[in-house]
């Protein structure tokens, strides 16, 4: 294959990449490896919990407490019920924060949040913060006022995301799918005004994406991930995806299922047909690329509308005619929003409210 990491085009091209999303990816990688998340950024808290135990992760719960007003800064936040080894705390709530601005008032806000959660619960609650701002030396971790004898605060465990920008060779050594995202989210501080640099550093990303040994959900974890965060304008998207199909077929993988490759061949078939009809070489590669890239997209929805049937038909039997009805005409990004959400749904009518 030859696919070159450093990429330019000298036509008519976007000049700047669209908005970053980091909430996203975050909150996707914290529900689908929280585990690992503790282990990379707070080592020493994993070490108390008894992962024997399986977290639950109460989202619901935290969306029904009011907060008030909440800053662009807040990117994502989880709440988690896990149990410790020590028996002291049966249960324990983990609220955790990843803040991608300098926010004058997070430590204020951190003791709000904590505070609220346990009057709501009557649970202890650990307040973790992720900082994944660009301020080398914004640095909160707690908050305290001290009147006439009295003191009403908090104290908060902190990791810093620039703190690994002279860890590089550590984060491409790990295992940890935390040290991958963490990379990613680095290179796409480093590199969003510059696109062609932008589109190397997701193509390198890509590469890494297969030399772990991951599973298949992990991979379409990660893919969602830096989808999301290192987005890139049209023409270098449909670039990145002729490269990574490239990749597949040279490395023999079989990330692909056989149904998204029959799609993927019917859209390039129909993006073809369409090219020649216009009679222009321009005019046929467009098609050749954007038929690929539009089965690629509907060979996903497929897979994904038959792995959340099948989710669905475990947890509440047989479906109703109106709930398939919803899902073959649902969007691919609310698929996968019910599948996410599916863990924590005690009903059917919950889930599609």
């Amino acid at each position: 294959m030859r696919e070159e990491a450093t990429w330019s085009y000298t036509g008519r091209m976007p000049t700047a990449a669209p908005a970053a999303r980091y909430d996203s990816p975050w909150k996707t990688a914290l529900t689908h490896a929280f585990r690992d998340f503790m282990a990379f950024f707070f080592a020493a808290l994993h070490a108390e919990i008894d992962w024997t135990r399986r977290p639950r992760f109460r989202d619901k719960e935290l969306a029904g407490i009011k907060f008030g007003g909440i800053p662009d800064g807040l990117i994502a936040d989880k709440l988690v019920e896990v149990a410790l080894h020590d028996g002291r705390v049966q249960w324990v709530l983990i609220h955790i924060e990843v803040q991608a601005q300098r926010d004058t008032v997070l430590a204020r806000r951190v003791l709000d949040y904590n505070y609220r959660i346990f009057t709501e619960y009557a649970q202890p609650v650990a307040s973790l913060v992720l900082l994944a701002d660009e301020d080398p030396n914004w640095r909160p971790h707690a908050f305290h006022i001290e009147v006439l004898g009295t003191v009403m605060g908090i104290s908060f465990a902190t990791a810093k995301l620039l703190d690994y920008t002279v860890k590089v060779d550590q984060l491409l050594a790990s295992h940890n799918p935390f040290a991958w995202i963490t990379l990613a989210h680095l290179r796409t501080q480093q590199a969003r005004h510059n696109l062609n640099r932008l589109y190397a550093a997701k193509w390198q990303m890509t590469k890494l994406l297969y030399q772990h040994g991951w599973g298949k959900q992990r991979i379409i974890t990660l893919f969602k991930v830096i989808n999301w965060m290192m987005a890139l304008p049209e023409p270098y998207q449909r670039r990145y995806w002729r490269a990574v199909l490239a990749l597949e077929k040279e490395q023999n993988m079989e990330w692909i299922s056989p149904l998204e490759q029959s799609f993927i061949d019917k859209g390039w078939q129909q993006g073809l047909k369409k090219g020649l009809e216009q009679g222009k070489e321009q005019g046929r590669e467009e098609g050749r690329q954007q038929g690929r890239i539009d089965g690629l997209e509907q060979g996903r929805k497929e897979e994904a509308l038959a792995l959340v049937e099948r989710q669905l038909i475990r947890r509440f039997g047989a479906l109703p005619k109106t709930v398939r009805s919803k899902l073959k005409k649902a969007s691919l990004v609310q698929l996968e929003a019910w599948s996410d959400a599916l863990p924590e749904a005690q009903s059917l009518k919950q889930l599609f409210e």
